[in-house]
């Protein structure tokens, strides 16, 4: 190091002594160690980080993909009948076993799968968009308004989901829509104050204050300022919405109150599948297994979402 000249500043003289060599290794101090991430890139950076929440992924991708691919690999349709093998235990040829009516249990679980799930999420995105819609108006305009949409979420969560399954089907008859709309008129209340509540915080931040001072409309605030900013938390309710629905649509048929044969769905299977538990329990459990599997499934990777889009806990 060059010899430093003795300069007085003022009452301070700079010497030699005050000065010290910086080393090698304290240079790396100031070397940016980790690339600048956004807010959905470090999440998915953590979620790959969770090694049952990807387990769990792959799970789910391989069940919606054999609902589509599994009837195509048996060469029987899900309504096919042959008497000869009537009650038949699981063998080389029916991978699953034969119910009552000699259909092949194989197919007709994944073909059950394709129709749990579409009711599941057909109606999982109807109760996210009305649970968003409502539940953003609410919490952004408040007031009076506020307590009266309120006061609607809990009317129509005092009457039971059964209930309005049988009315429902008094007028619109039993069937896949059905289900559908009954899961879904009682399935946005929940998603509907999630979001309020997210936007009652938001809305005194200064970026909402920002946008009203430069003239900014409601619904321009709400849909593009308040919503991105709750994704987080609507991402993560609606993996719990799923397998809720899964179990509501299994539920429904199992009771009688669901998809009428001879559709297939996991709730019909398991609904056959009890009355023949004590002779051939293979016709219950594999329904069973699909939708705990399912559920489960969905439920960890729930959480592994929820811990990666927790701003609170990046590393």
């Amino acid at each position: 190091m060059a010899e430093v000249k003795s300069e007085p500043i003022g009452e301070l003289e700079l010497t030699q002594d005050m000065f010290k060599k910086v080393k090698k290794d304290e240079k790396a101090y100031d070397k940016i160690v980790r690339p600048s991430l956004t807010y959905w890139a470090d999440a998915w950076r953590r979620l790959k980080e969770n090694k049952l929440a990807i387990i769990s992924l792959i799970i789910l991708i391989i069940v919606v993909a054999m609902a589509f691919i599994g009837p195509l690999m048996r060469p029987w349709s899900y309504d096919d009948q042959d008497f000869s093998v009537i009650n038949k235990a699981p063998d080389s040829k029916h991978w699953f076993g034969t119910d009552d009516l000699g259909r092949d249990l194989f197919v007709r679980a994944w073909d059950g799968a394709r129709i749990s799930l579409f009711v599941a999420l057909v109606s999982t995105v109807i109760n996210v968009t009305i649970g968003i819609i409502y539940g953003g108006i609410s919490g952004f305009v408040g007031g009076k308004t506020d307590m009266i949409m309120m006061r609607i979420i809990e009317i129509i969560y005092s009457i039971p989901t059964l209930l309005w399954v049988i009315l429902l089907m008094v007028v619109l008859g039993q069937g896949l829509g059905t289900i559908i709309i009954a899961i879904s008129i009682t399935g946005w209340g929940g998603m509907a104050r999630l979001v309020r509540g997210q936007v009652l915080q938001l809305k005194q931040m200064e970026f909402v204050l920002a946008a009203q001072t430069l003239g900014a409309d409601t619904s321009r605030i709400i849909w593009k300022h308040l919503i991105p900013n709750t994704m987080g938390p609507i991402i993560i309710n609606l993996t719990f919405q799923v397998p809720g629905a899964i179990f509501t649509e299994a539920m429904l048929s199992y009771i009688g109150l669901g998809i009428p044969e001879p559709t297939a769905s996991w709730g019909t299977l398991a609904q056959k599948g009890t009355k023949m538990l004590l002779i051939h329990p293979y016709q219950l459990f594999y329904p069973a297994l699909l939708i705990s599997i399912t559920m489960l499934a969905f439920n960890i990777l729930g959480d592994g979402l929820r811990d990666s889009l927790d701003p609170r806990l990046r590393q």
